[in-house]
């Protein structure tokens, strides 16, 4: 019986981890102004496809 228990806290514990992961997880893509970074990032492909056609 013990063990049964042990299990249910163990489960209870991991819901409560994900669910502040996930919370964590939004709020580090939509609330933090990552605005900057993310278009920074869109337009990596595109600064590599200058660099080739401006050296060839």
């Amino acid at each position: 019986m013990a063990i049964d228990t042990l299990f249910d806290r163990a489960s209870s514990v991991m819901t409560v981890i994900s669910f502040i992961t996930f919370v964590g997880i939004l709020w580090w893509a939509f609330i933090h102004n990552k605005e900057a970074d993310f278009a920074t990032a869109a337009q990596l492909p595109f600064d590599d496809d200058e660099k080739e056609h401006s050296h060839g």
